[in-house]
């Protein structure tokens, strides 16, 4: 089985995912943490009345393509832009028992990258034939 589905619609969703995750790894393939708050908290009222800090949760995306914008004069030191496999978001929806990407980057406390933290400032979803195939994650130092 090739994995292309001519259909109606043309190619399978899937195919379009196996794509373009072949493209970010051919364009570097990088990847990033995303940081998320550990929502499990002991049973302890020091816990529940937050004396104690729940600690985080760091999540690896691959593949990941790291791209430098632009940033003006007076704004953020350093501005990027993350093109993430929607394969790989799926995999975090998963393991973060969240309902979906969207709630997945809305839950994040920011993404580390080459050794320091950026703050998610806009988040893209990239469709092609109905299927979500690249996000594309900006984030502010």
């Amino acid at each position: 089985e090739s994995g292309l589905t001519m259909s109606g619609a043309g190619i399978s969703g899937a195919a379009v995912v196996r794509a373009a995750d072949a493209m970010l790894y051919a364009l570097g393939g990088d990847e990033i943490t995303v940081v998320f708050p550990l929502v499990a908290l002991p049973n302890d009222p020091s816990a529940q009345l937050g004396l104690v800090d729940p600690g985080v949760q760091q999540v690896t995306f691959s593949p990941v393509v790291v791209r430098s914008l632009t940033t003006p004069s007076t704004g953020p030191r350093r501005r990027l832009e993350f093109l993430i496999s929607s394969s790989a978001v799926s995999e975090a929806v998963v393991s973060q028992n969240v309902a979906s990407a969207e709630a997945l980057f809305e839950s994040a406390l920011g993404v580390t990258y080459d050794n320091d933290l950026f703050h998610i400032e806009d988040v893209i979803t990239e469709y092609f034939a109905g299927t979500p195939y690249l996000y594309k994650v900006t984030a502010v130092e």
